[in-house]
């Protein structure tokens, strides 16, 4: 039997069109119901512990397993 083990897509962004993300961030939660999918968190960095990060806005979205990644993704 297959072990079910949460996956998770983390994104890391940079918004050049403050109005096509906002419109295309609408549209993100219909396609992640059919896959299970949560959005953990959306917003802005606070801060850097190690090292460099040029990604201002970041996403965190948990899957119930990486084939429903994969089924989302492609």
């Amino acid at each position: 039997m297959k072990e079910n083990i949460p996956a998770y897509v983390i994104g890391h962004i940079k918004v050049k069109d403050a109005e096509k993300w906002a419109e295309y961030r609408s549209q993100v939660p219909a396609t992640l119901a059919p896959w299970g999918a949560d959005l953990v968190c959306r917003g802005k960095r606070l801060g850097i512990l190690s090292g460099e990060h040029h990604y201002p806005d970041m996403v965190v979205i948990r899957f119930p397993d990486s084939d429903s990644v994969s089924n989302w993704f492609y």
